[in-house]
């Protein structure tokens, strides 16, 4: 009998202590192990918003520029220079006068006149109280005059000189029926009398269609201004209260139907008992 060989018992090593049972083999490094430099960065695009914000801009310094462009070029280009001006509404101050006035403003740009500067330029000119302008392209500028009302003349030598409620001197006419409006006596230094303010300003409450049919007006004291019409008829106005009211009451005593004999004193000194004689 054939005596049997020995078995030989297979041993496993024992994992060192600390070693995991998922040890990989060697030769093998483990990813934990690898050095972070092996990683890739990732870059990310710019959020799309700040190219809005960018873009936003741009466009509105493009406008802007473009706009200030245009602005640049109406205000300043040859093109709308002032080559003309028109007068409308003067009667006491004549065309030639406000165009040569308004001469330093030839050349100007028509958006660069004001009308501030067209007064200035027209202060000295007795009857315009104020003028308004308008641009009319390419090279027109239209002013507009809204003159002081004459109320009386005041002889002076052989002339006679158109006067407002305030003593101003409007203009200076040749002959007397030139105007139809009130004279008072007293010359040009009329004005510095006592009772001149009162007669202007009884005058200037008149309606136009009583105002010229006088033919003068006068005054012993503020109390008893005397207004005379054609055909040596007088009105006794009194003093210069009311003066509205008595106005509105000569207007009709003058519309009413002649009277015979005809009637030559209004007294409208009191306008709610006027009479007649």
């Amino acid at each position: 009998m054939t005596p049997r060989k020995p078995r030989i018992a297979r041993v496993q090593a024992v994992p060192k202590a600390g070693a995991t049972a998922g040890a990989e083999a060697p030769g093998r490094v483990d990813r934990a192990d690898r050095p972070a430099s092996a990683g890739k960065v990732l870059e990310f695009p710019a959020p799309r918003r700040s190219h809005r914000v960018r873009n936003t801009v741009l466009a509105i310094t493009a406008l802007v520029l473009v706009l200030g462009g245009v602005v640049a070029y109406v205000v300043f280009s040859p093109a709308l220079a002032l080559r003309t001006v028109e007068v409308e509404g003067n009667s006491l101050v004549t065309a030639s006068e406000v165009e040569t006035a308004l001469a330093p403003l030839m050349g100007t740009s028509l958006t660069r006149i004001a009308p501030d500067q067209v007064r200035g330029l027209l202060a000295d000119k007795a009857p315009i109280e104020d003028v308004g302008i308008a641009a009319e392209p390419p090279s027109t500028l239209v002013v507009t005059v809204r003159e002081r009302v004459p109320v009386a003349v005041l002889q002076n030598g052989g002339d006679f000189v158109l006067i407002d409620a305030d003593g101003r001197q409007l203009s200076t006419v040749a002959r007397r029926d030139e105007v139809k409006l009130p004279l008072i006596d007293g010359g040009t230094n009329a004005v510095n009398s006592e009772v001149f303010s009162s007669i202007t300003a009884v005058l200037a409450e008149l309606p136009v269609s009583v105002l010229s049919r006088l033919n003068s007006a006068s005054a012993a004291s503020v109390d008893s201004i005397q207004l005379s019409l054609a055909g040596d008829r007088r009105i006794f106005w009194g003093s210069a209260e009311r003066s509205s009211e008595k106005a509105s009451v000569l207007e009709a005593m003058l519309a009413m139907p002649a009277t015979d004999p005809p009637v030559k004193v209004f007294d409208v000194s009191t306008p709610d008992r006027p009479v007649t004689r």
